[in-house]
């Protein structure tokens, strides 16, 4: 037997003003100039310019807004309200700002293209002497590289495509023969199909009569695998090189290039760094501006504010009044919840930079590195009385300008380690130590990190093998096998 039942539930819900503050919030200055051109250009309600003193009807702010409903509801020629007989989220029509966590968060900053890697390649393959065939085979084995250069797909495969997709018959031979004519392209290595090809690629491009260019050959070709474990010992002792022969060959080889898609390649999606927030000393205070460009003059527009008073003239049950007024109102509210947008954006960033800055002041003093207190976002939160989630979003794409470079904020926060003493220090501390000792280690016999731990142990710092084994590894230093050197 089915029974009905109520149930009772308490859901929070992000309102359109939220929505659009948590958009704004989260981009940084480089886009925020991009965000608000699409406004200007979706909305006239909304204009560039300072704030008229004298404010129409609409223009109030805070409290007014309740007055303003009451006065237009009570008007005997049209009340507008009745128009809107629809959600709040219809009058939130505004370009990109759809449902929260959409692709327009990941839009990228345009910038000025350049000529790309694949573009070279077409234009040196273009002066090649081949036939028609070879030609064709060349264009699918260039459209075939991957970002960094390489060729990962197998001849087998790629002739097996052409026959089946373009009934192109060919051997893995012939594909062969294309591509050495591809590896012969500038930069050196390209269309290499793995490591051990690339840098060969490379090392033919040299002298052959140098006795190192000889022996650095040698080594990758017959040697890669004691190369790549740096077992340099060995590779030193069957090839009959002297200390500094080896340390020559080293050092050639450590000089190629892994990549060598990298050489001109396509760099569109880099994007300028821009600071969000300048800090300066003024008579030994410091003290926080924001970046200029966060601070945009906006404006109602006075004029399209003032049409609806026209309309209020009209006949009220006139379809096309109804429409006009119910799209006036829609801008005019999308104008204003944009502007206070962008306000709260402003103090927002401010609350957030200040708390950091009071927090890591001796820091900013100085850029001394080791003054650099632990703080999470929890910290800065509690001091602005503000939410994780916008102390994150503040700190997640915003960096500030000071004396001694550009910092992203994030870079300020870190986790505590103990010491000896009883007091906190922070991890990036930590970290610095510890490159120290790995950049001062010997270099034949680089520290385990069960040595590292000792080290650390021994100028006071309580961690554990397993921290030391993380902390190299954001560091992006590799295990002690691998730092090896001759």
């Amino acid at each position: 037997m089915q029974k009905l039942s109520l149930n009772q539930t308490l859901l929070q819900k992000l309102s359109p003003q939220q929505i659009q503050f948590i958009k704004l919030l989260q981009i940084p200055t480089a886009e925020l100039d991009a965000r608000i051109k699409e406004e200007l250009e979706m909305n006239p309600a909304l204009e560039e310019g300072a704030e008229e003193i004298q404010k129409s009807e609409y223009e109030s702010d805070g409290d007014d807004d309740a007055d303003y409903d009451e006065r237009q509801a009570s008007n005997d020629d049209i009340d507008i309200e009745s128009y809107l007989n629809q959600d709040e989220l219809s009058g939130y029509k505004m370009y990109g700002d759809g449902s929260f966590g959409s692709d327009d968060e990941d839009r990228e900053f345009p910038v000025a293209t350049r000529l790309t890697l694949i573009d070279s390649l077409y234009q040196q393959f273009g002066f090649l002497h081949l036939t028609d065939q070879q030609r064709y085979l060349g264009l699918h084995l260039l459209g075939s590289l991957e970002g960094d250069g390489y060729l990962r797909r197998p001849l087998k495969a790629i002739a097996s495509d052409l026959v089946f997709t373009q009934g192109i018959y060919t051997s893995e031979q012939e594909l062969e023969d294309v591509l050495k004519k591809i590896q012969s392209l500038e930069p050196a290595g390209i269309g290499a199909r793995n490591l051990q090809e690339c840098l060969l690629l490379q090392l033919r491009r040299k002298d052959q009569r140098d006795l190192i260019v000889q022996l650095a050959l040698q080594t990758i070709e017959h040697y890669f695998e004691e190369f790549s474990k740096k077992h340099y010992e060995k590779i030193q002792k069957r090839l009959n090189m002297n200390q500094e022969e080896a340390r020559q060959v080293l050092n050639l080889i450590i000089r190629l290039n892994p990549k060598p898609g990298s050489v001109e390649g396509d760099d569109n999606g880099a994007q300028y760094l821009t600071p969000d927030f300048i800090l300066a000393s003024h008579n030994g205070r410091l003290e926080v501006s924001l970046n200029s460009r966060n601070a945009p003059e906006l404006r109602v527009n006075r004029t399209f504010a003032e049409m609806l008073d026209t309309y209020h003239k009209s006949d009220k049950s006139n379809r096309h009044v109804r429409e006009t007024v119910t799209f006036v109102k829609q801008k005019l509210d999308s104008a204003k919840w944009f502007i206070d947008a962008i306000k709260q954006r402003q103090a927002t960033l401010m609350r957030t930079m200040n708390a950091i800055l009071k927090y890591q002041y001796d820091f900013f003093q100085e850029g001394d590195e080791t003054k650099l207190r632990p703080m999470i976002l929890k910290d800065i939160a509690n001091i602005i009385e503000m939410d994780v989630s916008t102390v994150s979003r503040v700190a997640s794409s915003k960096s500030v300008q000071t004396e001694f470079g550009l910092y992203p904020l994030k870079y300020f926060f870190s986790e505590g380690i103990s010491t000896e003493s009883g007091e906190d220090v922070s991890s990036r501390e930590v970290k610095n130590i510890l490159r120290e000792l790995i950049e001062s280690e010997p270099k034949r016999k680089p520290f385990s990190d069960d040595k590292l731990e000792k080290l650390l142990n021994e100028k006071g710092y309580n961690i554990a093998r397993r921290t030391v084994a993380k902390y190299r590894e954001q560091l992006n230093i590799p295990v002690a096998r691998l730092r090896k050197q001759i």
